[in-house]
């Protein structure tokens, strides 16, 4: 099928906002206001993300109700951002009031507004699963095949974008841990008169034997001396 020119627009507009440095949560906001420009029919989107221990919440939102709707899905433990952070790629649910596939949650949805919901999980081969994006209508029960169509497009962009902004993250956390284990080294080296690569050494022993992970070790030296300068 073929874009139209504003959806064409609006996604290439999205890449290009979602390409530029920024933090992890000012992309996720990015994500969420862009798909409720890019995908027709939809007036309210959300970012769920999972994080390694298993917990969702809500990130992001774009419309009034997101928090409200999230909440009640996480709450009752069903619907179709719960169904796409366990195991569904796309979840499409037209004429809401009618799905009987989530028996505890429509009527609460139907009751503030929800008239069609499209739920698309954010997935990628080295990260598994990231989250997902959620789009509520309360303006129509339609979803059409473009709106299906632009808002999978869209969310392998998003996923994308993500990715990147966790390795971002997770870069600037290894090099503060590094930051910090250069200076206990240095310590090291000074309060035992060692060289580089044995002082490194006593850091890994000590790491080793208490069972603490070498960045606390290195934090515990280097507090130990600032609070004794």
């Amino acid at each position: 099928m073929a874009e139209t020119p504003d959806v064409a627009h609006a996604i290439a507009e999205a890449a290009r906002s979602m390409s530029q440095p920024q933090t992890l949560e000012a992309t996720l906001q990015t994500i969420a206001e862009v798909a409720r420009q890019s995908v027709p029919g939809f007036d309210q989107v959300g970012i769920s993300t999972v994080d390694r221990r298993g917990k969702v919440r809500t990130r992001a939102v774009a419309g009034h109700l997101v928090e409200r709707l999230d909440d009640l899905q996480y709450l009752r433990g069903e619907g179709p951002c719960v169904d796409t952070l366990k195991n569904a790629d796309l979840v499409s649910a037209p004429h809401l009031r009618h799905d009987q596939r989530w028996p505890r949650y429509v009527p609460e949805a139907v009751a503030l507004g929800v008239r069609a919901q499209l739920a698309v999980r954010l997935y990628l081969d080295r990260e598994g699963i990231l989250g997902g994006i959620n789009l509520y209508s309360t303006i129509s029960d339609e979803i059409t095949d473009e709106a299906l169509s632009q808002a999978d497009l869209f969310a392998t962009h998003a996923a994308i974008a993500l990715g990147k902004a966790r390795e971002r993250q997770n870069l600037n956390e290894a090099l503060l841990s590094r930051g910090v284990i250069g200076q206990a080294v240095g310590i090291v080296m000074e309060r035992y008169q060692m060289n580089e690569d044995r002082a490194f050494a006593f850091l890994l022993r000590a790491s080793s034997h208490s069972n603490v992970k070498l960045r606390d070790v290195a934090h515990a030296i280097v507090n130990e001396r600032n609070d004794g300068s």
